[in-house]
């Protein structure tokens, strides 16, 4: 028998592949006319057939946030892969066993001692690809801009060492998830173009090779009003969307892809409550949504009854389900089910191992007609 949004067991994670295919056609006609690679971060998606569908129109490079990841990828066919968190010397093993199975697996880093320890171990037969991560403005990782201290000393070490590739330069205006408008998202977007093309032109005057010039965030690659000198861009949450997106004027309404299924487990109109059996884990406590939406709680509720119906707060196991007026308990009776938009699309399915699909285009939007499997862990 097919499962129906009816029949799985709660809570599960849904995905409607029709919003999931929209999104992946907006981003491809914002990059493509600019000549644009796009080099989807997979940390999101965390899936094979999900990444296929991303990179489809494009060369096949993704980015990816762990070394279980790029193994998980490498096994589905992907060849160029950016393990885009920072190296520590102790990972190089790691990196170098799947490069010796054909993948190139670039690296990241922006310290002089690891990169001497990079060169250290390419002298001693390994090779490596290799990018130094600038900071434009996030304050999370990179070489700060505009001073960019030792940039070029780090962009020599490598370019000198035998069997290391200086890949380019990278970087990921986080700090464009802090703006709710056109204008101030294409701001900070210019701000971390403006940051990775200087590093690439600094070290291209030092006469070092910078052939790739790594940007990007969902909000910069909806928003940038220029790519020039921009090789190639690196969103993820796009492919879903989530709350946080749609509060800050990424993607609309109708552009979230992901939902949690939960089931009501438990009326309590003393307090205007009502339970679900998605908590903390199941939904994440991850709040981003709420710097602009303030009433999104831990999700809204899709299709509610009342307006802003949300989980206002979590146990591991429970939601805490509650509007301002009073919840129409009729509409909602024990065991019925309910979908929660995520504030945080990335941090949400990571407690899952599959993703039931549903197509609300090609389907009824509510019979299961595919599975997708996604990798969890470090």
């Amino acid at each position: 028998m097919t499962d129906t949004l009816d029949t799985l067991p709660t809570p599960c994670l849904i995905l409607d592949r029709a919003i999931l295919r929209r999104n992946v056609r907006r981003i491809t006609e914002r990059l493509k006319p600019a000549d644009v690679q796009l080099r989807p971060h997979l940390k999101t998606a965390k899936s094979v057939e999900i990444g296929r569908m991303a990179t489809a129109a494009f060369d096949g490079r993704i980015t990816v946030s762990t070394l279980a990841e790029a193994r998980y990828f490498a096994a589905g066919g992907f060849r160029d892969i950016l393990y885009g968190v920072g190296i520590v010397p102790s990972k190089l093993p790691a990196v170098t066993a799947i490069r010796r199975e054909g993948v190139n697996l670039r690296i990241v880093t922006d310290n002089l001692p690891v990169a001497r320890a990079i060169a250290d171990a390419a002298a001693a037969g390994d090779s490596f690809s290799v990018f130094i991560e600038i900071d434009s403005g996030a304050g999370r990782a990179g070489l700060p801009f505009p001073e960019l201290p030792g940039l070029v000393d780090i962009g020599r070490v490598l370019h000198d060492a035998p069997n290391v590739e200086l890949a380019g330069v990278m970087t990921h205006a986080g700090h464009s998830y802090h703006e709710s408008t056109p204008a101030g998202i294409a701001r900070v977007a210019e701000q971390e173009r403006l940051a990775v093309v200087t590093a690439a032109e600094t070290l291209r005057a030092a006469g070092l090779p910078c052939p790739i010039v790594s940007a990007g965030s969902t909000p910069t690659a909806m928003h940038a009003r220029s790519f020039e000198g921009v090789t190639e861009m690196r969103p993820g949450v796009f492919v879903f969307n989530d709350l946080d997106q749609a509060g800050i004027g990424s993607c609309g309404a109708g552009d979230l892809a992901l939902s949690v299924m939960a089931s009501v487990i438990g009326h309590y109109p003393h307090r205007n409550q009502l339970l679900i059996d998605a908590g903390a884990l199941a939904l994440s406590k991850d709040i981003s949504a709420q710097e602009f939406m303030p009433k999104a709680g831990y999700g809204f509720i899709k299709d509610a009854p009342v307006k802003d119906l949300a989980v206002v707060a979590c146990s591991q196991e429970h939601g805490f389900v509650q509007a301002d007026q009073p919840l129409p308990y009729d509409k909602l009776p024990i065991g019925s089910r309910v979908r929660i938009w995520p504030n945080h699309a990335c941090i949400t399915a990571a407690a899952y191992d599959r993703y039931h699909v549903v197509d609300s285009e090609e389907s009824d939007g509510r019979t299961i007609v595919a599975t997708y499997d996604r990798i969890n862990g470090w």
